[in-house]
């Protein structure tokens, strides 16, 4: 440790007493200088002096020690390193640049840094404490990451009392180096780790971010909080970290997208570390209540609908038992009002009745204290009950003195128990919402349907021309002309440049018609008066050019007027007047918004929010989200809207952003739905003159599947096969890949560089990014079923240029045929994400290897004497 100290209550002091505390299961080196001895043990002057190998550097010198310190590390062979140092990038400019100097040197030698300004790291198991933390944590099964060192201090502090324990605790500070993404990636993998909680501050890395949160979110619960909801928050994260906050509503969107679960306070994470240290894992949304007071048991069920929890209809049979073991003037409803003398066999009854009954998925239970009431025996049922069954069974007793001693009993035996109703049943749906995410997480994804394919170089044109003309905002004419480009109706439009030519267009167009003031330089022409709709003659067309002009001028005169654009008015009795968006966030790029449309639209704020790109589930789950999906089924007189036409322009939408690096807003306001089908009656179109990403669809978030990467081939015996790009729905057919090859010896199962791909770690394979890491699967078809055959998969190394790949088949000796394909469509893969090489060793038996790929451009050496190297530069 470098700064180790004897100082009393100096960071190098605590930290290094912290690792000796421990019990660290390694040899420790503290680097001082100045003294020959700290806390007992030889101090040595540099790294260099220390003979032995260093596996992690911890740094608590002054900031402008760092970057020596790391170049000394480095010629060491040090490649980890804690920072826990601050004084870097959050104080401005010149200790940016300090930042950066650290950085450059650690990427010289290849050192990954956690750090700076953090309180370090902790991973109870192996006796590990690099904090400054007053204390250790207890071992357990929880993973707690946080941008706050002073909240993981406060957690820990708290963790003592109630028994909570973690698998590591992780404090990232500034992030300059190692963030989210990858310790996410870990944690995934980590089977000591069964939950994660997170403190969030700023992402620097949005997609590998979702991308990892997705992954762990689809077998362990992800709970988080995040600061900076409102402006003023903003500004004290941005300070405090130097990363930028994106738009909190984005946020939610992002995180929700990608199976997280968000909460608001630190209560919440909090009580949700206790439930998870207890084992707690609700398996459906149903919660029964059981009360000895009406006015707890009501507040409970309302906080759970206000959190969309269902409250459990209890079978015939459940309330036939509770009508022969509970008082008469029970409830008789969910919740189940025991009275307020309910002693502890009342409360057996009723829980136990709720657990056997398949309508509920967990009971809580609550307890006011009253003169008949006995807390403790109560308690110690509730206890028993939860020992029988695998059903959640929260404690909530409220009160204090009278029920201490219960509340003991619950810490004693680690059951879940909270003060108030509200913290139970928040903590509840918490839970019960990663379950739910971990299904639709591993659902089949629907496929996109299929639609005519869009004029994206046209499409593309337009925006070209657009800012080969400096404009950033595309007219009226031009806008509608790109949505046509991808299949979206729009009303005509042609543009008059006086008022014989409007007049013209309308008696072509025919009666009535609409008209609006073309400029490139008024985006919102309502606000300047610049429309004017329902004209039915030739007065009012003639009129209406004068006045649209006229309000233009007096309102903007220094804007550029290009004529007036006239076109038909739509005219649809049964439309609906409707929003779609797009907008660009700074940190999880572009979103699509839907919602409510017309004039009104910023007043009436009516609007739901997701990342692309869409398949139909999520476009219909975007559409259910607002509440102007209520007015789009049949009602009054109104016949239902065309709703595959709105799903088919959010998808065409979606299509839209992928395909247009340089669309940065978009707004279809107002597009009309009704039973025939959508109408784009304006479009408003903003472009990037210099857009951030081309290519490779990294100026998304969450790229669009590579279907393009699908091949279909034949063996020599004729049986064809299917290599493609891995999704989350294959799991289940490369976990019976993997055990077939783990089972039966003679397949002679065979893997390079990776030989861990089991498990959890499958898990990030199907998950993959499509850009810095990518899976095929080989795949047979017979009778309508697939049965995957081979796995290759390819991880993008630390220099963003090259990569290195894992393949797997059955009988690799036999199928020298399919490992050629499966590296070929590798190599291919990795080209189309911009990387430029390719390595990996495979087993010096596959010799057939070696006459097939040296004429496709691989080159193969010996790397040791049971295996080759095959390398391809891209």
């Amino acid at each position: 440790m470098f700064g180790a100290s004897d100082r009393p209550g100096s960071v190098g002091q605590v930290v290094f007493q912290n690792l000796l505390d421990a019990g660290y299961r390694g040899p420790l080196y503290p680097v001082n200088p100045k003294h020959a001895k700290v806390q007992g043990r030889r101090a040595y002057c540099s790294i260099k002096d220390i003979k032995g190998p260093v596996e992690l550097a911890v740094i608590a010198t002054p900031p402008a020690t760092v970057p020596g310190i790391i170049e000394h590390c480095g010629n060491h062979g040090v490649k980890t390193a804690v920072i826990i140092t601050a004084g870097f990038g959050e104080t401005g400019e010149q200790g940016a640049e300090l930042e950066r100097k650290v950085l450059e040197t650690a990427r010289c030698h290849n050192i990954r840094l956690l750090g700076p300004n953090c309180l370090g790291i902790m991973r109870p198991s192996i006796g590990l404490n690099a904090t400054f933390y007053n204390g250790h944590a207890i071992d357990g099964s929880i993973a707690f990451v946080s941008q706050s060192g002073a909240l993981c201090t406060a957690l820990l502090d708290w963790s003592q009392n109630t028994g909570v324990g973690f698998s590591s605790v992780v404090s990232v500070g500034s992030s300059a180096d190692v963030d989210f993404g990858e310790i996410l990636d870990y944690l995934a993998g980590d089977p000591r780790t069964q939950s994660i909680l997170m403190y969030i501050e700023g992402i620097r890395d949005a997609r590998r971010f979702l991308n990892a949160l997705r992954a762990a979110a689809s077998i362990k619960p992800v709970i988080l909080i995040k600061v900076g909801r409102h402006p003023a928050g903003s500004r004290a994260a941005l300070s405090h970290t130097a990363s930028l906050v994106g738009a909190d509503d984005i946020f939610d969107a992002a995180i929700s997208r990608a199976g997280g679960v968000r909460v608001q306070t630190t209560t919440q994470l909090f009580n949700s570390a206790m439930a998870l240290s207890c084992g707690i894992r609700p398996t459906g949304k149903r919660l029964a209540i059981v009360t000895n007071g009406g006015g707890p048991g009501v507040i409970g069920a309302d906080r759970a609908t206000d959190l969309g929890l269902e409250m459990a209809k209890l079978s015939d049979d459940t309330i036939g038992y509770l009508n022969l073991h509970l008082p008469l003037n029970w409830s008789h409803n969910n919740p189940l009002d025991l009275i307020g003398n309910a002693h502890p066999d009342l409360y057996r009854h009723a829980v136990q009745a709720c657990l056997n009954d398949e309508n509920v998925d967990g009971v809580l239970a609550i307890l006011t204290p009253q003169a008949m009431t006995r807390p403790l025996e109560s308690a110690q049922i509730l206890v028993e009950l939860s020992n029988t069954c695998s059903k959640p069974v929260l404690g909530c007793w409220m009160g204090e003195m009278q029920v201490m001693e219960a509340r003991r009993e619950f810490l004693g035996t680690h059951k879940p128990h909270f003060d108030t109703p509200e913290s139970a049943v928040e903590v509840f749906s918490f839970l019960a919402a990663c379950y739910q995410n971990q299904k639709l997480l591993a659902q089949l994804t629907c496929s996109v349907p299929q639609q005519d394919k869009p004029d994206v170089g046209s499409a593309r044109r337009i925006i070209e021309h657009a800012l080969k003309d400096q404009r950033n905002i595309l007219t009226e004419t031009e806008s509608k002309a790109l949505l046509s480009a991808f299949h979206i109706p729009v009303a005509k439009t042609m543009i008059a440049r006086s008022p014989d030519e409007a007049l013209l267009i309308a008696q072509k167009a025919g009666f009535p018609v609409a008209m609006k003031i073309n400029s490139p330089d008024i985006t919102h022409k309502s606000d300047v008066g610049g429309v004017l709709l329902n004209l039915r003659n030739e007065q009012d067309v003639r009129s209406a050019y004068r006045k649209l002009i006229d309000n233009a001028r007096h309102h903007r005169p220094d804007a550029r007027m290009d004529g007036v654009a006239v076109e038909p008015m739509v005219s649809r009795p049964n439309g609906r007047e409707l929003m779609i968006g797009v907008t660009s966030d700074p940190v999880f790029g572009p979103v699509i918004t839907f919602g409510a449309g017309g004039t009104t639209v910023e007043i009436i704020g009516d609007r739901a929010i997701t990342l692309p790109p869409l398949d139909l589930p999520m476009a219909r789950n975007l559409i259910g989200k607002t509440r102007v999906s209520r007015m789009l089924g049949a009602f009054r007189n109104l016949p239902a809207v065309n709703m595959t036409a709105l799903e088919s322009t959010l998808l065409r939408v979606s299509e839209m952003i992928c395909e247009l690096p340089a669309l940065r807003e978009m707004d279809i306001n107002p597009l009309i739905l009704d039973e025939h089908g959508a109408w784009a009656v304006d479009a408003r179109v903003v472009v990037e003159s210099s857009p951030r990403a081309t290519g490779h669809y990294t100026h998304m978030t969450i790229p669009p599947y590579p279907a393009s990467l699908v091949t279909h081939s034949r063996f020599a015996c004729r049986t064809s096969f299917t290599i493609r790009p891995g999704r989350p729905e294959d799991y289940g057919l490369i976990q019976n890949f993997m055990d077939r090859l783990a089972n039966e010896p003679g397949l002679n199962p065979w893997m390079s560089n990776r030989r861990d791909i089991a498990g959890s770690m499958l898990t990030c394979l199907v998950h993959s990014d499509y850009s810095t890491s990518m899976s095929l699967v080989a795949l047979e078809t017979s009778a309508d079923e697939e049965t995957a055959i081979g796995l290759a998969s390819f991880s993008a190394c630390a220099d963003g240029n090259s990569c290195e790949f894992t393949i797997m088949t059955e009988y690799p000796e036999q199928h020298t045929e399919l490992v050629c394909e499966l590296m070929i469509s590798l190599a291919q893969a990795a080209r189309s994400v911009g990387l430029s090489m390719i390595a990996g060793t495979i087993p010096k038996s596959l010799s057939g290897m070696a006459e097939l790929l040296p004429p496709l451009g691989f080159l193969i050496t010996r790397e040791t004497a049971d295996s080759l190297k095959i390398s391809k530069q891209l």
